[in-house]
């Protein structure tokens, strides 16, 4: 009996079978990236303060029902022994809106900063403690160093550098998700200067900044598994030396940056005066005594403000740090932050 066509070879039939689910994958994001966009246009056209509201409140009721909650209950735990389970909750809760509100405020990154040097409106959105150290960053001729944690909206503080013609080059982790990763992106490229992912082979892209004067700004409060490891909230902590390896070639300046988010929709961002970073025998900066130092920074900052605090992140892995590192840890007084006079 005759066959009607030709039989598709396995090695065919496995081509076809690979070029339809590309396609049906760059489809697939192209749908997800629409509806990404359309959630940011209802939430631009809902104005910044009921978008906040809106996302802080979404994501503070849904909160208990997210697996990953349980880690935020442990972290809070961990550092504050002895709390007792309403409060437990009522800082996790308190996180999850943040981070809700501050996802809602992607959508108003380009108009939500809205502070003037010049003129400062007690009323307005934005309240800047700390602003001279913009400027002096600006005008010294020099790359700098500034490092921030995930705490408030910490978007802000790439945007205020930007406001004021700091040449700063906010390094980043993208989402996980392309899609999200992809709005993001375009939103964050409108309203910040430069950007640069934390990806492999970006120290270098990091560096030339650097090189040219430039100034970096990075958060420093995720895991890092081959990071150095430092106190952090009574634990040991993997942290990216990247930028105590930085301060000690390049002998420049190490600020902080926090935001704070304040009552009835307003922040408060602070940068700090430049750090005293700790130097070895030779004289040169202690890469992990420096992060150390800025990482004592930070904890101050969340132990002053848990509820704003991104607990849900795996900070802690001690199953990843080796027992030689565990035991130079602690043989070692945790560092108190020390800043130049300026």
């Amino acid at each position: 009996m005759a066959r009607s066509g030709p039989d598709v070879a396995p090695a065919d039939r496995a081509g076809i079978l690979r070029q339809l689910k590309q396609f049906a994958t760059r489809i697939g994001a192209a749908l997800m990236i629409g509806l990404i966009r359309a959630v940011f246009a209802f939430l631009r056209a809902l104005g910044p303060e009921r978008a906040s509201d809106l996302g802080g409140w979404l994501l503070r009721s849904v909160s208990p029902l997210i697996p990953v909650n349980r880690v935020a209950y442990a972290n809070i735990r961990a550092a504050f022994p002895g709390i007792d389970d309403a409060e437990v909750k009522r800082l996790a809760r308190g996180a999850w809106e943040n981070l809700g509100r501050t996802v809602a405020e992607y959508a108003h990154l380009k108009t939500l900063f809205d502070y003037d040097y010049h003129n400062p409106d007690p009323n307005g959105r934005i309240e800047v403690v700390g602003i001279e150290h913009f400027i002096a960053l600006k005008d010294d001729d020099k790359p700098g160093l500034i490092f921030s944690t995930h705490l408030g909206n910490w978007e802000l503080p790439a945007i205020c550098a930007a406001t004021y013609d700091l040449d700063t080059t906010a390094v980043f982790r993208a989402p996980n998700d392309p899609a999200i990763a992809a709005v993001v992106h375009e939103i964050r490229s409108g309203a910040m200067g430069g950007l640069a992912a934390a990806k492999q082979g970006a120290a270098f892209a990091m560096q030339g900044v650097l090189e040219n004067g430039g100034h970096l700004g990075m958060l420093i409060d995720q895991h890092f598994t081959r990071g150095v490891v430092v106190p952090f909230l009574g634990r040991p902590a993997l942290t990216n030396p990247i930028l105590g390896k930085f301060a000690r070639r390049f002998e420049c300046p190490v600020h902080g940056v926090r935001v704070i988010r304040l009552p009835n929709r307003r922040f408060r961002i602070e940068l700090t005066p430049p750090l005293d970073l700790p130097r070895d025998a030779n004289g040169e900066i202690d890469v992990t005594g420096a992060m150390a130092m800025m990482t004592a920074v930070v904890e101050g900052w969340v132990r002053e403000h848990p509820e704003q605090w991104l607990w849900m992140h795996r900070r802690w892995r001690p199953n990843l740090i080796s027992a030689e590192a565990l035991a130079r840890f602690r043989e070692q007084a945790p560092p108190k932050p020390v800043f130049k006079a300026t």
